[in-house]
């Protein structure tokens, strides 16, 4: 039986011969991918890849990999990634107490659920400009390393 790590090492070598593979500059390719992870990380589901497609047009990126970039959020994942995008919002507006879903008004309900809409859009901002940012600089300096142009 293979050791784990060398399972994840050999998936990690496909992934970026599949993005070397891609057309597009280094560049193009890395933005296309930056691009994607920073829409999956948002929590507008369905919307996702729409979002990143639109934004690969805009912003000159590879489409194929803004598309596979939105799949960093998926049914596995969605829990733990929001949760922790909600955990940053929370940290970042300074909430000072917890959401209480014992009080069921309307008023206090809408009030709920506006703390947590907040929080949660506000984390997954941060979270999605940090991850895209970073990892699609480490995916144009391995794609300039190994020099794959499209």
């Amino acid at each position: 039986m293979r050791p784990f790590w060398k399972s994840i090492s050999q998936l990690v070598r496909h992934a970026i011969f599949y993005i070397g593979r891609q057309e597009g500059s280094a560049g193009e390719r890395a933005r296309g991918l930056g691009i994607g992870i920073f829409c999956g990380c948002l929590p507008f589901f369905g919307f996702q890849i729409i979002l990143s497609i639109a934004a690969a047009s805009l912003l000159r990126g590879n489409h194929l990999l803004a598309t596979a970039g939105t799949f960093i959020s998926n049914p596995f994942t969605y829990v733990p990634l929001y949760w922790f995008n909600y955990r940053v919002g929370e940290v970042l507006a300074g909430s000072s107490s917890s959401l209480d879903f014992k009080a069921f008004s309307r008023d206090a309900l809408w009030e709920m659920g506006w703390t947590f809409s907040s929080r949660l859009l506000i984390g997954s901002g941060v979270v999605a400009a940090i991850a895209s940012i970073s990892l699609s600089l480490v995916v144009y300096v391995l794609l300039r390393r190994y020099n794959t142009t499209g």
